[in-house]
């Protein structure tokens, strides 16, 4: 079923080491992209590797020539390598917390399951948390039915991500659901770039482990 979503000051939190301004924010129109690629290409290596991620994502969503252009972007076209809950590894979702203590447990349990990959728990991590609203219908699962149980597997993605590549092909906006890692949270999974609405910074954080799997959060 879908849900008409209405969240304001949604959490998402990524790597401070990521730039908060590039140049989707500064395009006028996205017709004018492939030429201002090109000539980036040509000194930014990354600028050119993720040109072909970005043409995964029909031009008619690209969010371009507005502030926070290039961070709404960067969620779609920076991808891990397994994908996430609600997509695959070939086309990125903005995921967001309905709190900042969602966010956390989210990204903190993100950023020690690598940890854990390498076996190293004795790192710092700066966090920038961006806020954003939403005002549109989503596929809604957040209901505890066996039907959507293994849309919210701890351990695994592979029927959620089957499902949400049904829902995208179907010209779904995204997924609400609930949070796995915090009791009684929700979280959202957008597929449509537009559709996230009103980006700001909000606050740095430092995650920071000291031998355990628990990080001390500091917010800087």
């Amino acid at each position: 079923m879908t849900t008409r979503v209405r969240w304001v000051d949604t959490c998402r939190l990524v790597p401070s080491r990521y730039p908060s301004v590039g140049i989707l924010d500064q395009v006028a129109n996205a017709k004018d992209l492939p030429y201002i690629f090109e000539l980036e290409s040509w000194t930014n290596d990354r600028i050119s590797n993720e040109l072909g991620l970005l043409h995964r994502i029909p031009e008619s969503e690209w969010v371009v020539g507005k502030p926070m252009a290039s961070v709404v972007m960067a969620a779609f076209c920076h991808l891990r390598p397994t994908g996430g809950r609600f997509n695959a590894p070939d086309r990125g979702a903005w995921y967001a917390g309905d709190s900042s203590k969602t966010a956390h447990a989210e990204a903190v349990y993100h950023r020690t399951a690598e940890l854990a990959e390498v076996g190293v728990f004795e790192t710092r991590v700066q966090m920038r948390m961006y806020l954003a609203d939403f005002d549109a219908a989503f596929h809604d699962v957040r209901p505890d039915t066996p039907k959507n149980r293994p849309l919210h597997d701890p351990n695994s993605y592979t029927a959620s991500q089957a499902f949400a590549r049904e829902l995208l092909e179907s010209g779904s906006n995204g997924v609400v659901y609930r949070c796995v890692r915090r009791r009684g949270g929700e979280c959202i999974a957008c597929f449509r770039p537009k559709l996230v609405l009103r980006v700001r910074q909000g606050a740095h954080f430092e995650y920071r482990w000291e031998g355990t799997r628990t990080p001390v959060i500091r917010k800087l």
